[in-house]
């Protein structure tokens, strides 16, 4: 495929449908973030509290634990320990370095290896997590003077207040912008083990995090051991959410190209606005939007403008800016390549696994929402597994581009089936099911066993559902969603 046509191909999903989905994600973000963030301070003045409000805000929006009741009620008991626990462990990381740190490496690796046990078992890791991953960026909480509750209390309040503000106000926006609320019906998909004397994929990836964070504290506290977060933060970020070695190594190139572009930025936005806080907090929260809004549609972004919201937080008083943009990419540099190695040298997960599965999960759904005899046809099921395998297609996009060898093909298979979507959608509204459809769905889900014959039967399979789609009375053209 040349590589304007590619470019427009993954240029059409990025349409305004979904940037203002995205848009409004952010928005209530960071309403949510702001709101938790006056609450905190007019009872815990101070940086680390602060911090620990908008880190809250932002992963509880992210994790979608809000998004139901049982969610929220399990959130609300769950955080205040987990609270306590990272509260203990903060204090380890000061005082007890190295105790810290085993501490830390293993919480992390528990709430990963929990995602095998199902749906209540995968939340709670969420929420065992999300506390951890704060303290990447506030490694202890310090209230400074005339704050309202002792320290050990300010991450209990500080967790009930995000969990609070993110329920409202995400919960105001699928009213208002009757979005589809889907994303947590069903659990998140993993990779299965090729067979019976293989590890689950979520052991390995925990053993995978758990050896690039224990690499990433000693790299960290032997060479950087004033700066060791920023090596820990990007073996952490890189391995988060593994969808196996190619999904690492991308990660870990759009980190050093994100978080690079995002400290030179910082460094001019911080010698305009060092001297008054109010307009570097200002910048911060700025920063923190467009990464909110633009992730979805890139992970450069996110490491872009999260970087420039760290380096504005930390500052550069304590170097030349110069010195201190080459020394954070360095760091950066270290713990992408520990990521790296954890991921392609301990319990590897093949990226190409991960795809297969992501498509065989949405030609099933797909099957199923084209069963004439169903009771109920819908393409939310569908929805959800093509938002799903979008989420995996990027390395191998990027594979394509700079390759024209083994990875081009994979991205060609989730190109072909994400082209499905408005067209079995617009069939499944109708409440047509034709057969040549069903037939080649089946054709497809078949061709999956050998890999030679899969894109020539994706190609036939979208072929099929415009060629049905355009017949109907409904234009095709009407859909716009992403």
């Amino acid at each position: 495929m040349p590589l304007k046509d590619v470019a427009r191909t993954h240029a059409s999903r990025i349409d305004r449908t979904a940037l203002t989905h995205a848009l409004v994600d952010a928005v209530a973000t960071m309403l949510a973030a702001i709101a938790t963030l006056l609450c905190t301070l007019a009872l815990a003045p101070g940086a680390g509290p602060a911090i620990l409000a908008v880190v809250l805000c932002i992963s509880l929006s992210r994790s979608q634990l809000d998004r139901d009741l049982k969610g929220r009620l399990e959130a609300a008991l769950v955080l205040p320990v987990v609270g306590l626990v990272a509260l203990a462990v903060g204090w380890l990381l000061r005082h007890a370095p190295w105790a810290g740190a085993t501490v830390f490496v293993a919480g992390m690796s528990v709430s990963i290896w929990l995602r095998r046990f199902g749906a209540p078992a995968r939340r709670a890791g969420s929420l065992i997590a999300l506390p951890f991953v704060a303290l990447l960026t506030v490694p202890h909480i310090q209230p400074t003077a005339g704050a309202q509750l002792p320290s050990w209390l300010v991450p209990i309040v500080v967790a009930w207040l995000a969990l609070l503000w993110v329920a409202v106000f995400h919960g105001l926006a699928d009213r208002l912008s009757a979005r589809r609320k889907v994303a947590h019906a069903a659990p998140a998909l993993v990779p299965a083990p090729a067979d019976g004397t293989r590890l689950p994929a979520s052991t390995r990836m925990a053993v995978q995090m758990a050896v690039a964070l224990a690499a990433a504290f000693v790299a960290g506290f032997l060479a950087f051991p004033e700066r060791w977060g920023w090596v820990v933060l990007t073996a952490f970020i890189v391995n988060s959410g593994n969808q196996g070695r190619l999904d690492v190594v991308y990660k870990s190139g759009m980190r050093v190209l994100g978080a690079g572009a995002g400290t030179a930025l910082a460094l001019i936005i911080g010698t305009h606005a060092a001297a008054s806080p109010g307009a570097t907090t200002a910048w911060i929260l700025a920063s923190l939007f467009l990464g909110v809004w633009l992730r979805p549609f890139g992970y450069a972004w996110w490491a872009l403008f999260v970087t420039v919201a760290l380096a504005l937080l930390q500052g550069f008083a304590d170097a030349a800016p110069a010195a201190l943009l080459w020394l954070r990419m360095e760091e950066i540099m270290i713990g992408a390549l520990i990521g790296i190695a954890a991921a392609w040298l301990v319990l590897p997960v093949r990226s190409t696994d991960v795809l297969r599965r992501r498509l065989a999960d949405a030609l099933a759904v797909l099957s199923e929402a084209m069963d004439p005899t169903a009771e109920h046809r819908q393409t939310v099921a569908f929805d959800v597994a093509l938002d799903r395998l979008e989420q995996v297609a990027a390395p191998f996009r990027a594979v394509r581009l700079l390759s024209r060898r083994r990875h081009a093909e994979a991205a060609d298979w989730a190109d072909a089936l994400l082209d499905c979507r408005r067209p079995a959608r617009a069939l499944v509204d109708l409440g047509q099911a034709p057969a040549q459809v069903r037939r080649a769905i089946g054709a497809a889900r078949r061709a999956q066993r050998g890999p030679d014959s899969l894109l020539p039967a994706l190609h036939e399979l979208r072929t099929v559902l415009r060629s049905a789609a355009q017949r109907s009375t409904v234009p095709l053209a009407a859909d716009n969603s992403p």
